[in-house]
């Protein structure tokens, strides 16, 4: 269920995530226009964005507490974060156009959505906190579906 605690491995996780998105913010694509999203959609976003945020804060069981077999979860928790840094750097070094924001990554379809979504999910796994499991699920609902509408618009377009 979870132990009240500061976790550093959320902090990390958050600011692996945070980072990025605000040298985004500074640096919008060159085709970039106010999405209109999807009022359900960003609600189900909004609510498991900040549930997540602040239960990865909240909770010890996300830090490291030596090695056992439940450890790869929290491996690959890790690996599929930086596969999302990964992503960035891709997206940051290439057109940053619309397009390429919202594009696959090694066969993941709106990357940029989905490994941030498992990242948190893999890490309530690790943590065994369902609380993040489920607020993680409430985010990807709502981040990955906006992402898609987002890239069915674009496909219009062109």
């Amino acid at each position: 269920m979870g132990h009240f605690g500061f976790s550093y491995l959320g902090l990390i996780f958050l600011l692996m995530m945070f980072i990025p998105n605000l040298i985004w913010s500074k640096n919008l694509p060159k085709d970039f226009e106010e999405p209109k999203e999807n009022k359900i959609l960003l609600i189900f976003e909004r609510v498991g964005q900040a549930s997540t945020f602040i239960l990865v804060l909240i909770f010890s069981d996300f830090n490291f507490h030596g090695w056992k077999n439940w450890t790869w979860w929290l491996i690959t928790a890790f690996i599929v974060l930086l596969l999302y840094e990964c992503w960035w750097i891709r997206y940051f070094t290439g057109p940053k156009t619309m397009a390429a924001f919202y594009s696959d990554f090694i066969g993941i379809p709106v990357a940029g959505a989905i490994l941030p979504v498992a990242a948190f999910f893999l890490l309530g796994v690790y943590g065994k906190v369902i609380w993040l499991m489920i607020s993680a699920v409430l985010f990807g609902v709502g981040h990955i579906g906006i992402h898609l509408q987002h890239k069915k618009e674009l496909s219009f377009k062109s």
